[in-house]
């Protein structure tokens, strides 16, 4: 048995193979490139490397696109396979297996359960955690999320801060803070992280969030432009921090910026993935929101969209892709999309759930122009969490709501709205913009 520098027990005796997965690991702690051919090195040295297989299927379902569940089960068959030929692996290595099994089968929820059990004494292995975090952060779970890394941080605290895996698990920790709106602990834990693993560009950006919920602008993109030679060698996720560089130069109303920032580094060419569609959807809606052209960008997008329309594998994905829709033009795709989250409702399933909780009644308004009652404003605004994501990409929907709510009758629906999103951010320009005078913004917004 070996364990990796980042804590997971191998049942192999392959120090390449270990190794491997550890450099696996650490791509997909600091969102890196480099985990794929690290899985294939390691399962070149040991066609059984649980790890390895187990990783694979994970990566598979967090991609969250139809097409790749087969590719997913496959992993778990060999990941099965694997453990059967190991005599069961090790706890950790079973922990992941079985953990794949539950994500294969939509149990997002469930799989982050396993993964975050205990072996004893033992420090949950970061490969776990950071899969962990990811799967709730995808299913809308932010108290497991906060838990699960307040726990971890505390068995890493009063150790070595050098250690492998210390500043990640930090990272983590911060931005579960931040959802949770204790923006003072969550920069202080983030800025520990990334002084102690320069590499995480996860607690680097929990503290842009921090800013952003803030108001912090100045702040926001200073931290962000003094950090790009870490988050520019990233895999996307790069693109989500331009994303984030470009809602610090939206707050300050430079749209000329912002485009250039769309170009460049938001998308800078076409991608299927469903996090950097959700960057660009989201960052052209809201300039679609102020009122601001932007050419024919819309349509590289309405492509995406409209070949992705019947995919609902994944409730914020596919209300991204109904936005697109919609802003393009497409009714007749729009109106698909929204009947496969019809379909996708009458099924089991955690995502199934959310769709009855909220997104398909958030879908439904979003395609439909009749006024919405405060009470049913109300009832979205505060079920949203469930979709997944952060407060701050959720906050496209939560803006779109205000916009339907200030042109209804009446001062309530708009109030109930403003005050969900100041719960999780200052009043913003947007939020000034729909008051009746830009003064009396905190008092619209403190309403309950």
């Amino acid at each position: 048995m070996l364990t990796d520098r980042y804590g997971l027990r191998h049942s192999g005796d392959d120090p390449h193979a270990a190794e491997a997965v550890a450099q696996a690991t650490f791509a997909v702690a600091a969102h890196r490139p480099g985990a794929a051919p690290a899985l294939e090195a390691a399962r070149a040295a040991d066609p059984d490397c649980i790890g390895a297989h187990a990783l694979e299927g994970f990566a598979c379902l967090i991609l969250a696109r139809c097409e790749l569940e087969t590719p997913a089960s496959v992993a778990l068959a060999a990941a099965q396979a694997a453990l059967a030929a190991k005599r069961g692996g090790t706890p950790d290595e079973a922990a992941l297996v079985a953990a794949l099994g539950d994500a294969a089968a939509g149990r997002f929820r469930a799989a982050a359960d396993r993964l975050e059990t205990p072996c004893g004494a033992r420090p949950i292995p970061l490969l776990a955690f950071k899969i962990a975090q990811a799967l709730r952060f995808m299913a809308g779970d932010l108290p497991g999320m906060l838990a699960a890394s307040t726990a971890a941080a505390a068995r890493a605290d009063g150790g070595d801060e050098a250690a492998p895996g210390f500043g990640f698990v930090m990272g983590c920790h911060a931005f579960a803070l931040e959802e949770a709106g204790l923006l003072p602990q969550a920069e202080q834990a983030g800025r520990r992280a990334v002084a102690a693993e320069p590499a995480d560009a996860w607690g680097l950006h929990a503290v842009a969030h921090v800013m952003e919920s803030d108001g912090r602008v100045a702040d926001g993109l200073s931290w962000i432009e003094r950090a790009r030679p870490t988050w520019s060698g990233c895999n996307n996720f790069a693109f989500h921090m331009a994303w984030h560089l470009a809602l610090f130069h939206l707050e300050r109303g430079d749209h000329d910026g912002v485009l250039a920032l769309y170009d460049r580094e938001v998308r800078p060419g076409p991608s299927e993935d469903f996090r950097d569609m959700a960057n660009a959807v989201s960052l052209l809606w809201r300039l679609r929101q102020d009122g601001v052209p932007v050419g024919a960008r819309w349509e590289e997008l309405r492509r995406v969209a409209h070949a992705r329309r019947r995919d609902a594998t994944l409730t914020f994905a596919a209300l991204h892709t109904l936005l697109a829709l919609l802003a393009a033009g497409d009714r007749a795709g729009a109106a698909d999309c929204l009947d496969a989250l019809e379909e996708r409702a009458a099924g089991d399933g955690e995502q199934a759930e959310v769709l009855r909780a909220v997104g398909l009644d958030l879908a439904r308004a979003l395609v439909s122009d009749e006024p919405l009652a405060p009470v049913r404003l109300a009832t979205l605004a505060r079920r949203l969490p469930l979709i997944g994501g952060s407060h701050a990409q959720r906050d496209v929907f939560l803006r779109t709501l205000a916009d339907r709510a200030a042109r209804a009758p009446g001062r309530r629906g708009l109030d109930l709205v403003l005050a969900a999103r100041r719960r999780t951010k200052r009043p913003d320009r947007f939020a000034r913009r729909l008051t009746d005078d830009g003064a009396c913004a905190d008092a619209a917004l403190a309403v309950s």
